[in-house]
């Protein structure tokens, strides 16, 4: 055959030449389009907040008291679930000292009818007021006589009150003190929402589902058609001024004595619909159930993944349970059927040197933050705080007074000479000047609350103490240089020097002891700061502004004995402190301590600051898998990050390991996107950078394809990281995924090469954090980050971009290699056309 190109192909040649060309200048025209005008910060944050979500409603001239300039703005109303939901208001009369009159009162409430609830189907009442030494019962209404009130007049024994009647039909209350349903211990209620001398004020009200409080049944699944939603409720805002139900103008002495359900304040509610995401796993039962345990990091964000993650088709049916990421690690290491095959867990997986490997994979961003509910009793709340790690060292060591004993005149030797609490403290006003004016007070804050589980993100914090020296040397017994020295019961236990510690000890034994009507009883450390189940248990906690503790003698009745009960703080006196995850803080709208970190610099954990955390991380033993390194966070880093990783054994079930593969897949891929709705990344994480993305897509092609590419156990090195190399995990980390949670889902913003430590897991894994999105935590707590319609747009034109140029570089390459083919071949040879 000829050398030369045939007429017929050379023609074809010019062709696929000009087909070429043309493409490259269309890819050159695409690239030039200018965006829409409509990218500006401020669009973008109101385009990814649920659409209708804030809420503004007006108040109303009541018979004595005139409203009609009050403006409520509830900021979330769609969406929701278990959170704080911020609710800000104008137009209101300042609230005077001792909250004796002008305050909201504000409720949430069920109700099937469109025009709102009935005020019997209203969570209120479980805390009260004190008049004359005794306490009244917010839903009984016969503190004031109200003209307007006939229908619940007379309608107790010795008193005149609104039952509740709960969701699910149960019968209603039979008292004002009937705590069947609700009491002061979980109530919800804000009784006093404290308006500021410029006729403002806010408050983050904590929004409850049918999970913590069936009796109102919000998010319960409700089936409409072929699809389910949660069922709707109903925030109720009633305004008080100055006067009572009868009129009387409450003087500087006079408190408002009658209950918002009264009739006539009744009258004055402001209603707002409330819709709530559906509550449990709706997942249809006929899926393929996975089981996934360990680090309460993910929690959050397991909870927003798990309906996407079903909703595809073939989807598996994932279960997590929360659990301490070191009984996670051995669960899965201990493989039996039915048992959760993938873990989440902070500190990597160990895979014994005879066994498989044990792939990790990158999936979230976050940390644990200390959140703060405080209220200065003439300054309103506390919106910053700044914590040394010696200030930290010293609440978790029983240090301060008040947290071993509450007693004014029994303080304990051991503690006498240190401060009565963290705000008394020389060394916390220094820092915090805002304190040094207020003075002393009688009301210090309540104890740091912590978890009682054993955690890697425990032992972090304890990692994060024993890098500073100054935090180091009180644990070991030096004294501050204000004189305040550790509680001697925490000296010798190895705090500044064990490495292993991965809980929070309470191991100050002192008693103290109270009496009442005769009984003796006695409280210890525990009492006064209870442990709470998990952190974000302690985030709700924070939130109500009760720590639960309980060391209120309450003499005995009705045969019952004395006992030791908690007594909730009254509004502006509610001083709480926990240390929870992140996401915890920022579901629940609590401000966060700004903590000191290597640098001196103090910091929050926005997204910003997490990002440069992950990136200052030390490489583990364990190839290819960051470390925690608190101590080594400088600039913005926040030293209290923490990178979560999805492990797994490549023995599991091929089944079991595709699904999980396809979990990780999502995990990084559409679960990344910043929002509140199912299946984006919830407030409280930061979004992985791309070469974490990169790394983990390709840990989870290596898990999914374990058994066909022959890796069962005999690649160590590899196996061990759990990252794999982008070029050998039997797909491309760039593009070797699809959509679709069976196969994998895509990760948007991943990018393979250029120098990942997924392609080499000896490499430097930290990943480049320069490129930081927008930070959630600066938007409203029921905003977040999300795509905006040009970001998608801006999207889609680089993908076609890169579709034309790839298709035009095609069409020119195909002429070339065949004139360079005939050069190259001589008569006869193969390929020579």
């Amino acid at each position: 055959m000829s050398t030369r190109l045939s007429l017929s192909k050379r023609a074809s040649v010019r062709v696929r030449t000009t087909t070429g060309i043309a493409a490259l200048l269309t890819a050159l025209v695409v690239a030039l389009l200018p965006l829409p005008a409509t990218t500006t910060s401020a669009q973008a944050a109101d385009a990814s907040r649920p659409a209708g979500s804030a809420v503004t409603v007006t108040g109303k001239k009541g018979k004595y008291d005139d409203f009609s300039s009050l403006e409520v703005t509830v900021h979330q109303t769609e969406q929701l679930r278990a959170q704080g939901v911020r609710v800000s208001w104008t137009g209101a009369k300042p609230t005077e000292t001792g909250f004796r009159h002008n305050y909201l009162q504000l409720m949430q409430c069920w109700g099937d009818d469109p025009a709102g609830p009935a005020r019997e189907q209203c969570q209120f009442g479980g805390s009260g007021l004190t008049s004359g030494g005794g306490w009244t019962s917010l839903r009984q209404i016969d503190g004031a006589p109200d003209p307007a009130e006939t229908q619940y007049v007379g309608n107790g024994q010795g008193e005149s009150y609104v039952p509740f009647h709960p969701a699910n039909g149960d019968a209603p209350t039979t008292g004002s003190r009937d705590w069947t349903y609700f009491g002061s211990l979980d109530t919800n209620e804000e009784p006093y929402g404290i308006t500021h001398a410029d006729g403002t004020g806010e408050f983050t009200f904590p929004m409850y589902t049918d999970q913590e409080a069936d009796q109102l049944g919000c998010g319960a699944p409700v089936k409409q058609g072929s699809t389910v939603k949660g069922r709707s409720c109903w925030l109720v805002i009633v305004p008080r001024g100055d006067h009572d139900v009868d009129g009387t103008a409450g003087g500087a002495a006079t408190p408002l004595l009658s209950s918002p359900l009264t009739a006539s304040n009744w009258a004055q509610r402001m209603v707002v619909p409330l819709d709530f995401l559906p509550v449990g796993n709706s997942c249809p039962a006929d899926r393929a159930e996975r089981r996934v345990t360990g680090s309460e990091l993910l929690t959050d964000a397991m909870s927003s993944w798990q309906p996407a993650l079903c909703s595809a088709p073939g989807g598996a049916r994932f279960a997590f349970s929360q659990s301490g990421e070191g009984g996670a690690r051995d669960t899965i290491s201990r493989p039996a059927a039915g048992a959760p095959g993938l873990a989440f867990t902070v500190d990597p997986v160990d895979a014994p040197a005879d066994g498989p490997d044990v792939v990790h994979a990158p999936v979230a961003v976050s940390g644990l933050a200390v959140g703060f509910f405080v209220e200065l009793p003439d300054a309103g709340q506390l919106t910053s705080m700044r914590l040394t790690p010696r200030l930290l060292a010293k609440l978790l060591t029983s240090s301060y007074q008040k947290d071993v004993t509450r007693s004014r005149r029994e303080i304990p030797e051991h503690v006498k000479d240190n401060p009565p609490s963290l705000f008394h403290d020389p060394e916390f006003q220094e820092i915090n000047p805002e304190f040094k004016d207020w003075g002393p007070t009688s009301l210090p804050p309540m104890s740091l609350m912590v978890q009682l589980a054993n955690t890697d993100t425990t032992r972090m914090a304890w990692q994060w103490l024993r890098s500073d020296r100054e935090a180091k040397e009180f644990l070991s017994g030096t004294a501050d240089p204000w004189g305040t020295k550790v509680n001697p019961f925490f000296a010798n236990i190895g705090l500044a020097t064990d490495e292993s510690v991965s809980d929070f000890p309470k191991a100050d034994p002192t008693r103290t002891t109270v009496t009442i009507d005769g009984a003796t009883l006695e409280y210890g450390t525990t009492d006064v700061a209870p442990y709470v189940q998990d952190m974000h248990d302690g985030a709700l906690r924070t939130r109500r502004g009760n720590n639960l503790e309980t060391t209120t003698p309450a003499a005995g009745s009705n045969g019952s004995p004395a006992k030791l009960v908690n007594t909730p703080p009254l509004p502006g006196e509610r001083m709480v402190l926990a240390l929870v995850d992140a996401a915890s803080a920022a579901r629940y709208g609590l401000q966060t301590a700004a903590l000191r970190n290597a640098d001196g610099a103090f910091v929050t954990p926005t997204t910003g600051a997490l990002l440069a955390g992950v990136a200052t991380m030390k490489k583990s033993p364990v190839p290819g898998v960051l470390g925690t390194d608190p101590g080594a966070a400088k600039g913005g880093a926040y030293p209290l990050t923490s990178l979560v990783y999805a492990a797994g054994f490549t023995n599991t079930p091929a089944a079991d390991r595709k699904d999980y593969a396809g979990l990780v897949r999502y995990a990084v891929g559409a679960g990344q996107a910043p929002g509140v709705s199912p299946g984006q990344l919830p407030p409280g994480y930061a979004p992985l950078p791309a070469s974490l993305r990169t790394q983990a897509l390709a840990a989870a092609d290596r898990l999914q394809n374990a058994e066909e590419s022959g890796e069962d156990g005999d690649s160590a090195g590899a196996g061990g990281s759990g990252g794999g190399d982008g070029a050998q995990s039997g797909g491309s980390a760039g593009g070797g995924s699809t959509a679709g949670l069976d196969g994998g889902a895509g990760a948007p913003g991943a990018a393979a090469g250029s120098g990942d430590p997924a392609a080499d897991p000896d490499a430097d894994a930290s990943p480049d954090a320069s490129a930081t999105p927008p930070d959630p935590d600066k938007q409203n707590v029921a905003e977040s980050g999300g795509l905006t319609p040009s970001t998608v747009l801006g999207i889609i034109r680089w993908v076609l971009l890169g579709v034309l140029v790839a298709g035009g570089l095609a069409a020119l390459s195909g002429p070339i290699l065949l004139r360079l083919s005939a050069r190259k071949s001589g008569p006869g040879s193969p390929g020579v056309i």
